[in-house]
């Protein structure tokens, strides 16, 4: 019966993930060209714009347009995300990357961003451009949860055979029924200002693509802990 179970699970599994890919594909057709559109009709209506309560409407209009790109991006991602470019790589460079791609973002929300590796700097077997893809999604989770002030503090730690990317905030914590569920792509009931999107499913993909594992960790009333663990090598098949 246990086995019978599995299998249907990991059919009904599948089978999500063949019509998210055709809603993926369709999407990015049928629904970018227009959105790519709003976004330059905006710009250049920026351009010549100096009414500062249209430009800011504008700046939104442009926003969102671009949001919503990004999120059909996600969605492309997860359904079929790229072959791993494997190589050498330094986590350090890659969380130094991620903290200088949001730093402004941080600055405006006045949310201090801290980074702290152990030691020298730690390398992986690994693509750069997916774990960095990865860990800005765990990064940028917790600067949409904090919303403005607050703290988040990304430190690399060795483990005996793996390295972890562990990522704090003081943002509202995680209920124990959330938490399990808050990396499944089809899981409905998230709560406000954690896991909305394909933000966190998306980093879980690119991890245990890695050969890794993901989990979130919170005393369920205040600030969440994320960690990434990534195994010293990943197979080049």
């Amino acid at each position: 019966m246990s086995d019978s179970s599995e299998s249907f699970d990991e059919r009904l599994q599948r089978a999500k993930l063949d019509a998210m890919k055709e809603l993926a594909y369709g999407a990015s057709h049928e629904i970018n060209n227009p959105l790519a559109n709003i976004s330059a009709r905006a710009q250049t209506l920026l351009r010549d714009e100096r009414d500062p309560e249209r430009r800011r409407a504008l700046e939104a209009i442009n926003q969102q347009a671009l949001r919503a790109h990004e999120m059909i991006s996600d969605l492309m991602l997860f359904a079929r995300p790229p072959r791993l470019d494997v190589r050498p790589v330094s986590l350090t460079a890659v969380v130094e990357q991620v903290v200088a791609e949001v730093s402004a973002d941080c600055q405006r929300r006045g949310i201090e961003l801290a980074f702290a590796a152990d030691g020298a700097a730690p390398e992986i077997d690994g693509d750069p451009v997916q774990l960095a893809v990865a860990v800005k999604a765990v990064v940028v989770n917790s600067i949409e949860a904090i919303g403005q002030g607050g703290r988040i503090e990304a430190a690399i730690a060795r483990q005996e055979d793996a390295l972890r990317i562990v990522v704090r905030d003081s943002g509202p914590g995680i209920s124990a029924e959330v938490r399990t569920r808050m990396f499944d792509p089809f899981y409905s009931g998230r709560e406000a200002g954690r896991g909305l999107g394909f933000g966190l499913p998306k980093a879980c993909r690119i991890v245990t693509a890695h050969g890794g594992r993901i989990w979130a960790e919170s005393a369920g009333d205040a600030g969440a802990t994320f960690v990434i663990e990534l195994p010293s090598g990943v197979p080049r098949s």
